[in-house]
């Protein structure tokens, strides 16, 4: 799923939907511009510590935790 939500930021938001995004604006910036450039690295940020939590509780539950 965390695979599916980094395609679809990266590839979908910067590439194939930029022309819709860009009639919103953020920053001053058209937002498929945003995406494009910072928007799907902060998206990518945010996934990193959703699987870090998700492995720590996996690790929990089968007593694998430090």
């Amino acid at each position: 799923m965390l695979l599916v939500i980094w395609f679809v930021v990266s590839f979908g938001c910067g590439i194939l939907f930029r022309e819709a995004l860009d009639t919103i604006r953020l920053g001053g910036f058209k937002l498929g511009f945003w995406f494009a450039q910072q928007g799907s690295i902060y998206v990518f940020v945010i996934l990193i510590f959703v699987y870090i939590r998700l492995m720590n509780k996996l690790d929990k539950k089968y007593g694998f935790d430090e």
